[in-house]
């Protein structure tokens, strides 16, 4: 038995890993699949094209079901570098500008015009951001989260997401990570207390249905 499988029976054994209600009102929620995530030549890189894909095939079904959809990059002030704690952890952050090419969305995943981009600069994207609001005034009942990292950003808003009332959905191939023991530890992690991490089918299935679910 792997590590994987002792923790989620760990967990499983106190009580955790129970089933959210997914709503009928569903947005998709890309957290940072930005080219400076989305590039393996960039420091803060990595390969994510499988992620990327995936992603992709979330997105045409919300459009195609009129869902919203929102992204978000990492974009700093010049006078936020040296500043920001972050920075300290992470150095490279710092490259991460607005205007920079490195904050722009990544162009596989077609962006449309009236899909906003929420501008963050903590892990969440909740943190200092209107995501909150965003989310409230189109009367969105659950989020299906995609995008990078898994064991940071998307760790980070899923909590939030769970602490501010709404079901996060994690398709399994929708999020990525640069280090491969990271992203699947924290994907039992969030499964277990933050979230419902399932296949893409699943939520391709939930979307299509548009936001009925055997889950609810």
């Amino acid at each position: 038995m792997g590590p994987d499988r002792d923790t989620a029976a760990i967990y499983a054994a106190s009580g955790l890993g129970g089933r959210l209600p997914w709503g009928r009102v569903p947005a998709v929620l890309v957290v940072d699949l930005a080219r400076a995530f989305t590039d393996p030549s960039e420091p803060l890189g990595a390969d994510l094209s499988a992620t990327v894909e995936a992603t992709r095939r979330v997105l045409d079904v919300a459009r195609d079901g009129r869902a919203p959809v929102l992204f978000t990059t990492i974009a700093y002030d010049p006078a936020d570098v040296g500043r920001v704690l972050w920075m300290v952890k992470g150095p490279a952050l710092a490259r991460l500008l607005v205007g920079s090419p490195l904050v722009e969305i990544d162009s596989r995943l077609g962006r449309r015009e009236g899909e906003p981009v929420i501008s963050k600069k903590g892990a969440s994207a909740f943190f200092e951001t209107a995501l909150q609001d965003e989310l409230s005034s189109r009367g969105v009942d659950t989020v299906v989260l995609c995008g990078a990292s898994t064991s940071g950003c998307i760790r980070a808003t899923a909590i939030d997401l769970m602490q501010r009332g709404w079901p996060a959905v994690v398709p399994r191939p929708c999020v990525g990570d640069r280090a491969p023991e990271a992203h699947d530890a924290n994907l039992v992690d969030i499964d277990a207390k933050y979230g419902d991490v399932v296949d893409l089918a699943e939520v391709l299935s939930y979307l299509r249905r548009g936001g009925s679910s055997s889950t609810s």
